[in-house]
């Protein structure tokens, strides 16, 4: 398991200039990670791309943090009833767009990249694939980030979480939780 610790000092330098603090995952599948809480502990906001798993995790992360999520292919109709599929809003003055499959720079699923183009998106949060991911799309000026997966269902070998800033229009000091999936 690797990740850095935020002192408190710096957090307090987050706060006091406006900065928000946004801690990403994906893919839980009904697994909250013991060392979730660690990691996440000094953001002012998680992000969710889908494929929660059950309202009990969805819980414990609103009651842990404030919480925006979308519904992935494998949520409930609980879920579904209380989550959207695509979620658009502003964060600072970046405008982001999170949903839970997406594909990613020149491989977009259909109809994601219209989305990007008509929306004006500068963040692109997506899931599903289990595998993490941050690139710059250069011909759409998009920043795309997808976590991996937090859970344990899956192929993949690695549970991951990301953390950043977004201070005003910048993306900044993105961090990555990564702890070895028993198998």
């Amino acid at each position: 398991m690797n990740f850095v610790s935020i002192t408190p000092k710096f957090y307090y330098f987050c706060k006091k200039n406006k900065l928000k603090f946004i801690g990403l995952l994906s893919d839980t599948h009904s697994y909250y990670h013991p060392k979730l809480e660690i990691f996440f502990k000094d953001v002012d906001e998680i992000w969710h791309a889908g494929d929660i798993g059950d309202e009990q995790t969805f819980e414990q992360l609103k009651k842990f943090k404030p919480t925006r999520a979308v519904y992935g292919n494998i949520d409930g109709s609980a879920l579904r009833q209380q989550l959207k599929a695509n979620e658009l809003f502003f964060c600072e003055d970046v405008k982001v767009m999170i949903t839970h499959i997406g594909g990613y720079p020149s491989h977009y699923q259909t109809g994601i990249k219209k989305m990007l183009i008509d929306e004006k998106i500068n963040l692109f949060v997506c899931g599903h694939s289990h595998i993490l991911k941050v690139m710059h799309d250069k011909q759409l000026n998009v920043l795309h980030m997808n976590p991996g997966a937090a859970g344990i269902q899956g192929f993949h070998q690695f549970i991951t979480l990301i953390r950043f800033k977004i201070n005003g229009k910048n993306i900044e000091d993105l961090e990555i939780f990564e702890a070895t999936r028993k198998l």
